[in-house]
């Protein structure tokens, strides 16, 4: 069998990280079994799906990683073959026209609630004959759901979970203007698509026993159920907003990277041994059911932040550079030069040890592209005095003697003797030329950046500087 999955989304809002962590088990699912993934975009609610939710979910996937099988699926296309169905089990007798008014839906439901009951329709058109139906009023199309028994779902996350028969109301499939209903919809898709597994959170668990009689009343082989639990905030509370709950595209806006959010989310609520790093690569090999947890993940923002930082450090220099000169365009008001372009992947490796984030990555690499005078911040401008001032300018006469190779190494191991040679220690010549050469109080180190600088614009901003 050849695994077929998908990831269904509705396009009334952007595309909530839960969603985003659904859409990458399936990928991993489907990739790891050599399957199928496919985007089925479930706009059948007109009312509330916008293009604008449509395209911020498709260029969340792209830039997430998650690239799928064959052409995105739009649901409301195919509301014609829903319709079809919803007639052919009226055909079968496994489903009724209902003549209710809203008047006569909304006493039963007020009744129900007066017994103790949960509102629902009371099966009030189910057996009766079409002559008795009111004259100029169009019928919704019911699904006739089983009264006795109950229903048994072997789901590979939560194991077996059942349901009394009883609790399952008469459902409405085809609404009175024509229109199928989400439920039919998604049963029928999935069925036409031949997806093998669905894949999805746990608030979807009551629709898989509905579901579930659609597809034995067609006659359709059941897909295999998998319900995963939902992500709760490091307070144990839904996730919301506070908690970080953001659309996928603003964690790409906050600068977090794509292989950073798969590793994060593959790890809320699915784990291997001890591991906590997981590639891409390692994670389609490694991925299956099995290990998915039963109980709510908890989203830790730190520990997000904290696995950027690892990624940002092992990925590729000139990728980064790329990533943050657009960051750093608005902060400079211009485009940043070749040369400070050539500088920045110079001195990447020592600019990503310290950032989480892109962002962080851009701000603190702006030294390397800006044109004198440099902007100090509070901590650079504190270092700055009056006899720091002093041993720049020393430092900066002894380097323009200076005839030895302009590497990191040499540079560190002349101004400690400079420094041996002063009768000072060596931190009280370095703080106050990082003020001078960068205009920040904390960067990689002073030397790596004189390297990287070049003789001529690390005397030039010494010169400038003091």
């Amino acid at each position: 069998m050849t695994v077929m999955a998908r990831f269904a989304p509705s396009p009334t809002g952007f595309l909530h990280i839960g969603s985003a962590r659904t859409a990458l088990f399936n990928w991993l699912f489907a990739r790891h079994h050599g399957g199928k993934y496919y985007l089925r975009i479930e706009d059948t609610d007109r009312v509330r799906s916008t293009q604008e939710a449509i395209d911020a979910i498709i260029e969340g996937l792209e830039w997430f990683g998650l690239n799928w099988d064959g052409s995105t699926v739009f649901q409301f296309e195919r509301a014609a073959r829903h319709a079809e169905v919803a007639h052919a089990l009226l055909q079968k007798g496994m489903a009724y026209y209902c003549y209710c008014s809203p008047e006569e839906l909304e006493m039963m439901k007020e009744e129900a609630r007066a017994n103790g009951l949960s509102p629902r329709y009371n099966g009030m058109w189910r057996n009766r004959d079409a002559h008795e139906a009111p004259q100029g009023v169009k019928p919704v199309i019911r699904f006739k759901a089983p009264q006795e028994g109950e229903t048994i779902i072997q789901d590979l996350v939560q194991g077996e979970v059942k349901i009394a028969n009883a609790q399952l109301d008469d459902m409405v499939i085809l609404r009175a203007d024509g229109t199928p209903t989400y439920m039919l919809s998604v049963v029928v898709d999935d069925y036409d698509m031949g997806i093998t597994h669905i894949i999805r959170g746990d608030d979807h668990l009551t629709n898989a026993f509905r579901q579930y009689h659609l597809y034995k009343a067609m006659g359709w082989h059941v897909p295999a159920f998998a319900h995963i639990p939902l992500i709760h905030g490091v307070d144990g509370a839904k996730l919301s907003k506070r908690h970080g709950a953001l659309g996928i595209e603003a964690y790409r806006d906050m600068g977090i990277l794509p292989e950073t959010l798969r590793n994060y989310l593959l790890r809320l609520g699915w784990s291997h041994g001890d591991e906590e790093i997981i590639p891409t690569d390692k994670a389609i090999k490694w991925f299956n059911l099995e290990h998915v947890g039963k109980s709510p993940s908890r989203f830790d923002m730190a520990k997000l932040l904290n696995l950027n930082g690892h990624y940002i450090r092992e990925a590729d220099d000139k990728r980064l550079v790329d990533l943050i000169l657009p960051l750093m365009h608005p902060r400079l008001g211009r485009d940043v030069d070749t040369l400070g372009q050539e500088r920045l992947l110079k001195g990447m490796k020592g600019l990503k040890q310290r950032a989480k984030t892109t962002l962080e990555l851009a701000e603190n690499g702006l030294f390397y592209t800006r044109h004198f005078p440099l902007p100090r911040d509070e901590k650079a401008q504190s270092l700055l005095t009056e006899n720091a001032l002093k041993y720049i300018g020393e430092v900066s006469r002894a380097l323009s003697a200076y005839e030895g190779l302009w590497t990191e190494d040499s540079l560190h191991e002349f101004i400690k003797t400079c420094a041996d040679t002063w009768g000072i220690k060596l931190g009280e010549v370095a703080q106050p030329l990082r003020a001078a050469l960068t205009g920040q109080g904390i960067s990689p180190s002073i030397f790596e950046i004189m390297e990287v600088l070049g003789r001529e614009e690390t005397l030039l901003r010494l010169r400038l500087g003091s």
